[in-house]
């Protein structure tokens, strides 16, 4: 269930079993200035995106069902231009979002109206970076020390003084899968 106030947004994760629904975490934050100037369908979609970055680790690769007050969500969820980025992270889940009263819908409209105070993070309308798609094809300084541990094999194209070096070296380092670990004056790691 998510809801939105004019200052802050509510949403409460639960599980259904049966008819019966059991509430398992309740979460709300205040809005910072930027979010204030959203239109109300938006802040309802921020409200679902809140909730849904909040509970990500629970809900990914589930069926979501959203309850919320505002059914123009569904035009939002369609409309190229309204927010790109919240869209874009609402699009990871499978969510179905189902209309429920404020009245139906009392404790993520009660977590909406209740102002927290402190300190509220600003949400960035831009995308990432491209760098932080970029893979480096530089390969790590501990890789041939990896290699050889597991697999005991020196690579043919290293010289006589390589290969003595590589295992001179290989003998302080422990491969503890994925850890690579070393062992140091004293023997310890």
């Amino acid at each position: 269930m998510c809801d939105e106030s004019n200052s802050a947004i509510g949403a409460v994760l639960g599980q259904k079993e049966g008819k019966a629904s059991h509430v398992i975490y309740y979460s709300s934050k205040t809005l910072d200035n930027a979010q204030d100037n959203y239109f109300t369908t938006e802040k309802e979609l921020l409200a679902i995106v809140f909730a849904l970055e909040k509970f990500r680790q629970y809900l990914l690769g589930k069926k979501v069902i959203v309850y919320s007050d505002h059914v123009a969500l569904e035009y939002l969820m369609t409309k190229k231009d309204a927010k790109p980025k919240l869209i874009l992270l609402v699009h990871d889940f499978d969510l179905e979002i189902k209309d429920k009263s404020g009245v139906e819908n009392l404790v993520a409209n009660h977590l909406s109206c209740f102002h927290v105070g402190g300190s509220s993070f600003p949400i960035l309308d831009k995308l990432l970076d491209d760098r932080l798609f970029y893979i480096s094809n530089t390969i790590p300084w501990y890789a041939t020390i990896v290699n050889f541990l597991v697999t005991k094999e020196i690579p043919y194209t290293f010289t006589k003084y390589q290969k003595a070096k590589l295992k001179s070296d290989s003998k302080y380092y422990v491969w503890d899968d994925p850890y690579l670990w070393k062992h140091c004056p004293g023997q310890l790691i």
